[in-house]
């Protein structure tokens, strides 16, 4: 269990947290969700024990999280946004040497580095130089390096900066089996989808301040308005106009029709319907609530501005 009590970080131009409280059970995948320079960074930092706060306190399984307490780091593994690896080094000898400043004992290591990179599927490239590797192999390696001393929490800092589509959902998949192994992990993003694919809970933090936390569906929960269907405009569906008013409130856009199911509005009932009456599925888009959304309405500004 990790507990952050009223943590406090002044810099001395800016407070990067403000009296942020949060529980993270053993286990979970755990998304910290906030644009650059909301605290994210800084919380990590205090997290693993680089840091010091300046109020407040952070306990792992009743412990206090302190630079000088040393030992505790050995049950953290933390993944930091700029990759901490030798470009001149094959995968193997990078491993090989963090491996030895853990102080893993050499058979131990190699089982390890195997199955890690199997996992992470770069054992067929195990003997490259590391500057031959894409971005998002050399992120999924760095992650590797994180977890040779077998911790049971994993901190990732915004692990998919600057890593191609492909790359990034190799990286998914990899912390996505991670966590079904138990372990806990704390994930930083500024990206939407990465959050609502991978974590099971969200912080949304913004200038320091944790202003919304809860399940992807909690969270949406306090948006004013449920899910909206889009419906194509065409001669089809407008002779149906009278089949969608019947599920709820349509209105009239520039290019289709937006309908706001009403109160008991089943979503099977109403592609039944559809069908019957001879429209296209691909005539018809669901739109759910986003955490865009809710960022914008909590802070009224979009995540990235």
């Amino acid at each position: 269990m990790i507990k952050v009590d009223r943590l406090t970080k002044k810099f001395p131009e800016v407070t990067a947290l403000r009296e942020v409280s949060l529980e993270i059970p053993e286990g979970e995948f755990f998304g910290l969700l906030g644009p650059n320079g909301a605290g994210k960074t800084t919380l990590m930092s205090l997290l693993v024990g680089y840091l010091d706060a300046d109020d407040g306190q952070i306990s792992i399984d009743g412990e206090v999280v302190r630079r000088d307490k040393l030992d505790l780091r050995k049950h953290i593994g933390f993944v930091p946004q700029s990759l901490a690896l030798y470009d001149e080094m094959s995968a193997l000898q990078n491993l090989e040497m963090f491996g030895k400043l853990f102080g893993i004992p050499s058979r131990e290591l190699h089982k390890r580095i195997e199955e890690k990179l199997d996992s992470a599927g770069l054992f067929e490239r195990r003997k490259d130089k590391v500057k031959t590797f894409s971005g998002g192999m050399k992120r999924r390696l760095n992650i590797i390096a994180s977890m040779l001393h077998d911790p049971g929490i994993l901190l990732c800092d915004e692990p998919t900066v600057g890593v191609d589509p492909q790359s990034r959902n190799a990286i998914f998949e990899f912390l996505e089996r991670l966590n079904k192994q138990g372990k806990t992990i704390v994930y930083t993003t500024h990206y939407m989808e990465e959050a609502e694919r991978l974590c099971s809970r969200i912080g949304i933090i913004d200038h320091g301040t944790i202003i919304a936390l809860g399940s992807v569906d909690e969270l949406l929960s306090r948006l004013p308005y449920d899910e909206t269907i889009s419906i194509m405009k065409n001669p089809s569906t407008r002779e149906c106009l009278p089949v969608f008013q019947s599920f709820g409130t349509l209105t009239e856009e520039d290019d289709h029709y937006e309908l706001k199911p009403s109160d008991g509005f089943a979503l099977s009932n109403f592609f039944a319907k559809v069908e019957s009456s001879g429209l296209k599925y691909q005539w018809i888009e669901l739109h759910r609530p986003t955490l865009e959304a809710l960022f914008l309405q909590l802070t009224g500004r979009r995540l990235r501005d």
